[in-house]
């Protein structure tokens, strides 16, 4: 009897409606982000292009560092900022060093996400015979952010996919 009556009660408990939160919107509300100069990005990834594709994906760790150098971007009127990327790549299948450099284009959508673009270039120090020396980079990302200083970032595109955390300085 006691087994039923604790089954009933936390059925119960479970189908009480609770208050839904929702984000709110601030795509509209230019400057209402974290405040943050750099964006360090420790990141997991597998590269498909570029001098990553002959093989069936390589895997890799990496770091991305982002300078913001226009806080409230290129459309005033909306919640945005524009910085500039480059990191350090390692793909472990043939221990190429990649190195992309590109420009980050970031739209903060509400409290809890944000998007960005990253059109670029990306060198590969030391590819293997027939791969891509220099190539361009297009990327597009999203990040959920944790709090104002940390949020988990995701990233896809040419020339790899990315998961990473990232950290506002």
């Amino acid at each position: 009897m006691r087994t039923t009556l604790a089954v009933f009660a936390a059925a119960a408990a479970l189908l009480v409606p609770s208050a839904a939160l929702a984000d709110e919107s601030i795509i509209k509300s230019p400057d209402d982000h974290p405040l943050y100069r750099f964006e360090a990005e420790p990141h997991g990834l597998l590269g498909f292009g570029g001098p990553f594709e002959h093989g069936r994906g390589q895997l890799g760790a990496g770091f991305r560092g982002t300078i913001i150098i226009v806080d409230n971007g290129f459309v005033k009127s909306i919640n945005n900022s524009v910085g500039i990327g480059f990191g350090a790549d390692i793909f472990f299948g043939h221990g190429v060093l990649y190195i992309p450099v590109v420009m980050q284009w970031n739209f903060w959508l509400t409290t809890h996400w944000s998007v960005f673009g990253e059109p670029g270039i990306g060198i590969a120090a030391n590819p293997e015979a027939g791969r891509d020396v220099f190539g361009p980079v297009i990327m597009v990302g999203g990040r959920y952010h944790f709090n104002d200083k940390v949020s988990l970032t995701m990233r896809i595109g040419y020339p790899a996919i990315s998961v990473g955390v990232s950290f506002f300085l």
